[in-house]
């Protein structure tokens, strides 16, 4: 099923039960479909304290409608963390330990928090955060859970298990500035390496480098097992992999962006940004509708693809039939190598050069191209190289600062 439509979609009965109505003097049962009143996040939260419901389906439900904690109608908030013997331990209540109820699965309690904005919270016993809360951030101690977001701080929002397109579950995380927007919006993959500072490499530190700009929502779109295959427009059979960028460009354009522009809006200045392979995925979606985007950049980007191990199109040869009205970054680390970017099986790319590092050659030799094919170099199309960076995500955080101003600047005219 999938879940964010499905999900959304749901309606079970409100707090007055499901009893069918009866028409009067004619015993037949009356249709209510039209006036059914649909389900609350406490009603559901409720009902599944009462022994009715699915656990993980109630849970997907609320973190796709108002998010954990959640609200109720007697001002109260309900945590529900799952396990058994959980406590609750926050800023609310100077971070001292609050056994939470019991039930099937779960453990869960229902609070009054006077000041709930910025407050952070943690479930104990080990003091975790909780997984399914909308709002979260970072500190010392690892990631933190909003009771509520901070009004004047940014902050990270999270919307979990996102379906579509027959292709796996993936999160997203969206980096939201304070204040009520809208926003030029940045969509960029592998989200679970942008924020976190536990991730790879340290991660892109996307938070820090946001220090630096001005306001912009940062749509962190989680990778999965499949991300050679979706991030890359072509199969390679030597390879084994590749070929599903087509529906993953139609998961972002048609579920992810509808979604983000649903919560948070758009200024109407909107871009791509990715790493190695989600540079090449970037590029790829802004290709597929070039009028649906003003920027798209690739960082250390995996531009051989097709050429590989296989004989397949490059993304160059599509980018260089004809300018697409979209601004343009592509850079790389490592280098040339001794002899300079060559062609060592006369196919007429530098793609397959033996000794160039970081993907060097074949972002050169993109961006020259597209130079060649009518693009103005610092206004549709920037290059830059790092000369000798490695291609990690240590590299890519110590140079995002350029793609970023870049799509600032641009928001800003």
């Amino acid at each position: 099923m999938t879940l964010l439509l499905a999900l959304l979609a749901c309606t079970p009965s409100g707090p007055g039960g499901d009893q069918d109505s009866v028409a009067p003097d004619t015993g037949e049962t009356a249709d209510t479909s039209d006036t059914a009143t649909p389900a609350t996040d406490e009603s559901l939260v409720r009902d599944l304290i009462a022994g009715n419901g699915d656990l993980a389906e109630v849970l997907q439900q609320v973190a796709w409608s108002g998010g954990f904690p959640v609200s109720t109608a007697a001002g109260g908030l309900l945590f529900v963390a799952e396990g058994d013997s959980r406590t609750l331990a926050g800023d609310h209540n100077a971070w001292a330990e609050t056994p939470m109820n019991q039930a099937t699965g779960f453990s869960w309690i229902e609070v009054q928090i006077a000041a709930p904005n910025g407050s952070g919270y943690k479930f104990g016993p080990t003091l975790q955060a909780d997984p399914w809360a909308r709002s979260y951030t970072y500190d010392s101690f690892g990631e933190l859970s909003y009771v509520r977001p901070p009004t004047n701080d940014p902050r990270l929002d999270r919307w979990p298990a996102l379906e579509g397109e027959g292709l796996s579950a993936r999160d997203l995380r969206v980096f939201v500035p304070p204040g009520t927007g809208p926003w030029p919006v940045l969509y960029v993959h592998d989200g679970q390496n942008l924020f976190d500072p536990e991730a790879i490499w340290g991660g892109w530190k996307l938070q820090e480098a946001m220090a630096a700009q001005p306001d912009m929502v940062l749509v962190g779109i989680d990778n999965t097992p499949a991300r050679m295959d979706e991030y890359t427009h072509v199969h390679d059979a030597e390879v084994g992999a590749g070929g599903q960028a087509a529906a993953y460009s139609t998961l972002v354009r048609g579920t992810v962006r509808p979604h983000i522009e649903a919560e948070y809006g758009s200024t109407g200045t909107d871009g791509l940004l990715g790493s190695s392979l989600g540079g090449l995925v970037s590029l790829i979606i802004a290709d597929a509708a070039p009028a649906e985007w003003d920027f798209v950049a690739s960082m250390s980007g995996t531009l051989g693809w097709g050429k590989l191990a296989s004989d397949n199109e490059l993304i160059l040869e599509r980018w260089e039939r004809a300018p697409r009205g979209v601004v343009v970054y592509v850079d790389s680390g490592g280098s040339a190598g001794g002899a300079g970017c060559e062609d060592p099986n006369a196919d007429g790319f530098t793609v397959d050069d033996p000794d160039d590092s970081d993907n060097y050659c074949a972002n050169r030799e993109f961006a020259d191209r597209l130079a060649a094919a009518g693009y103005t170099w610092d206004q549709d199309l920037h290059h830059w190289w790092q000369e000798d960076a490695p291609h990690n995500e240590a590299a890519w955080a110590a140079r995002v600062q350029r793609p970023l101003s870049i799509f600032a600047t641009l928001a800003a005219n």
